[in-house]
């Protein structure tokens, strides 16, 4: 894990920890934590997801969204309860820092699938009011294209079936980190 890496991951972990009021471990400061950018927050215990929330976009400081989103992640993920402070030294944080998502121009369906880089691409799915995301670490669990498609319906409220006129795809890369 190199430099940046371990003072994300430090961050991460301790805007969990003062929740608990845990002491703060310190971290390289920069410049660089100043800047726009959008950060996802994966917990696991075991290896077993316990939590993830992060952002698509950046609209805040990587510092405010990196805190924000680890802090929402172990307390705010509305499929977890939030965590309890006997398991802070049992989860595991990975940081996934996001580039800019791209649209995905296609004509059908099958021509989306066709247009998926399975294990590079996070997706973006949305139509109308329904949107969902899976970071590309989601390819580990749903290899296959239609299958990855088929999830990210559902988990926007929509049916496995659903394609409609409308429908908009959009993808991202993400450079990641991960406690051992």
């Amino acid at each position: 894990m190199n430099d940046k890496g371990k003072n994300l991951i430090i961050i991460a972990r301790n805007a969990i920890g003062e929740a608990f009021g845990f002491e703060p471990r310190v971290y390289e400061e920069g410049p660089w934590l100043l800047e726009p950018a959008a950060t996802f927050v994966t917990l696991t215990i075991s290896e077993v997801l316990r939590g993830c929330i992060g952002s698509l976009e950046a609209r805040r400081p990587l510092l405010d969204d990196l805190r924000n989103n680890a802090k929402a992640s172990a307390f705010n993920d509305p499929r977890f309860p939030p965590l309890a402070q006997d398991e802070f030294n049992l989860i595991r944080v990975e940081v996934s820092l996001l580039s800019a998502p791209e649209a995905i121009e296609f004509t059908s369906e099958a021509d989306a699938i066709g247009r998926f880089e399975p294990f590079v691409d996070g997706i973006i799915f949305e139509y109308g009011k329904y949107r969902s995301t899976f970071l590309p670490q989601v390819w580990e669990q749903l290899s296959d294209p239609k299958e990855f498609l088929i999830h990210l319906k559902t988990k926007a409220g929509l049916s496995s079936g659903f394609w409609a006129e409308g429908v908009k795809l959009q993808r991202y890369t993400v450079i990641k980190w991960k406690e051992i």
